[in-house]
């Protein structure tokens, strides 16, 4: 769902709900009215949600090529592992940074050590389209501790630099084109210009209530801003948002599942590559997801 708005604010979607792994999560990214943001072709907000004893996010391995994820955690922890062999958790303010390029598969589960008590996981999951050039590059991770990663703060608000550069701080992230994102709290009554640092930008809203202009706007939408618009956020109440976006994409792209790629061909190699058991395995875990039917 979606509207459009005069002045800065382009369009609103209203993300919708599905599953992953017995976990809800809310997509604001890819919608009918805004397919990218930037290189950003996918935005999911996961949780907030708690498991019981025993219970946790379970993310069977699976496959992708043609992008990068990119984990965000603003609560609890969760256990990467993918065919490369890493094995590694990330916990709040870190960034788990995985490009898939010519092909990766990885799963995503609560730790075992936090399944002994009643547990919390919130957070956000963002794929990032890899240029048209590098789709078939080596796939890789990184992983950026939350103290490695740049705060600015000030004025009642706090800005920690996930990638790109902003409010003069550089995030050491590398990234494969122009982008910026960053995780944006602000007290009540704070106010914080944003600058068109880059040509595509978006607000996703994740808690509290802000003031653009003479609007207001709640919890759980993402704010697609026109180009090239200065603008001030107020906050109404305490509030956190994730400010992303980047250069325009070098062509189209098509996502189907998993994948992403400019080319439909590859997609559709992916997918007979995915069923018949060509990509490399994650190692120690059995299971995976099959491909879907549709």
């Amino acid at each position: 769902m979606s509207r459009p708005e005069s002045g800065s604010i382009a369009t609103i979607v209203v993300p919708r709900t599905a599953d992953i792994g017995g976990f809800e999560v809310r997509r604001a990214l890819p919608s009918r009215a805004v397919r990218t943001v930037g290189p950003f072709v996918f935005l999911d907000q996961m949780g907030p949600g708690e498991f019981l004893t025993a219970g946790g996010l379970d993310v069977r391995p699976h496959p992708h090529i043609g992008l990068a994820t990119v984990t965000y955690l603003f609560h609890g922890r969760i256990l990467h592992k993918d065919s490369l062999g890493t094995s590694l958790p990330i916990e709040p303010g870190a960034v788990n940074w995985m490009t898939a390029g010519r092909g990766i598969a990885h799963s995503e589960r609560t730790p075992a050590e936090d399944r002994a008590a009643p547990s919390r996981l919130f957070g956000i999951q963002a794929w990032v389209t890899l240029p048209a050039a590098l789709e078939e590059t080596d796939p890789a991770f990184t992983h950026h501790a939350a103290p490695s990663l740049p705060m600015v703060e000030g004025d009642g608000a706090s800005v920690r630099v996930i990638t790109g550069a902003i409010f003069g701080a550089v995030s050491p992230v590398e990234t494969a084109s122009e982008m910026v994102y960053a995780d944006i709290t602000l007290a009540a009554g704070a106010r914080l210009p944003l600058d068109p640092v880059v040509e595509e930008r978006a607000l996703y809203l994740v808690a509290g209530r802000l003031r653009i202009g003479p609007d207001e706007h709640e919890a759980g939408r993402l704010l697609v801003l026109a180009p090239g618009d200065r603008l001030t956020v107020e906050a109404l109440e305490p509030a956190r948002l994730m400010y992303l976006g980047g250069a325009p994409l070098d062509g189209p792209r098509y996502l189907w599942w998993n994948f992403v790629s400019s080319r439909k061909d590859r997609i559709e190699a992916a997918k007979a590559d995915w069923q018949a058991g060509r990509f490399a395995v994650v190692p120690g875990d059995g299971e995976y997801i099959p491909l879907p039917e549709a």
